[in-house]
């Protein structure tokens, strides 16, 4: 596969969020034929089963951006020491209804930044244990904990650090291959 579309979603809905600019970097450092789109969550309402019925249009295309896409980079902070709620609001409707589950077989990453080195592990774990019950192909290695400094990067995904932008590139490389295996193959009859 050599052109691939890869959605995100930031964890956060802050407006001064850093993993939104960890976002926009990675989105900058795509390897050429890979463009990066952001699948936002901040208008998702709170999912409940009542909705299964009749989901609202801006879950429907949060599914829908989720299916258009051939791999899914999840860039989230540390709350609490878990996910960010709005984050886990956005997995449960990616989630729902039961049996048609977006997260089914799509090639995933976890990726986070924090003032600390591993600041989003924790987070990360939890994150892991609910794609894997997703059933989302995960990327493993390398692990993507950044540490975030101040003016490591600029509101539009400029990386002051060369040693950070080159970890960026090969962790997107890394989940590139990840993606292929995984590519839809369409057979001509």
């Amino acid at each position: 596969m050599t052109d691939r579309t890869i959605g995100y979603i930031v964890g956060s809905i802050s407006s001064t969020s850093i993993n939104r600019k960890l976002a926009k970097a990675l989105e900058r450092l795509a390897p050429e034929g890979t463009t990066l789109v952001e699948i936002p969550i901040k208008d998702l309402p709170f999912y409940s089963v009542d909705h299964d019925g009749a989901f609202p249009q801006v879950a429907v295309d949060f599914k829908q951006a989720i299916a258009d896409v051939d791999g899914v980079i999840i860039v989230t902070p540390e709350y609490s020491r878990s996910i960010p709620g709005v984050l886990k609001n956005a997995l449960d409707w990616a989630a729902r209804p039961y049996g048609q589950g977006s997260f089914d077989g799509k090639p995933t990453a976890v990726i986070g930044t924090s003032g600390s080195g591993i600041g989003t592990a924790a987070a990360q774990q939890h994150l892991k244990a609910v794609l894997s019950h997703f059933n989302a192909p995960t990327l493993g290695q390398p692990e993507g904990y950044v540490q975030s400094t101040p003016g490591l990067f600029s509101e539009d995904g400029e990386v002051s650090n060369d040693e950070t932008a080159g970890f960026l590139v090969g962790y997107l490389e890394a989940f590139n291959a990840l993606v292929d295996r995984y590519a839809k193959v369409s057979a001509s009859l």
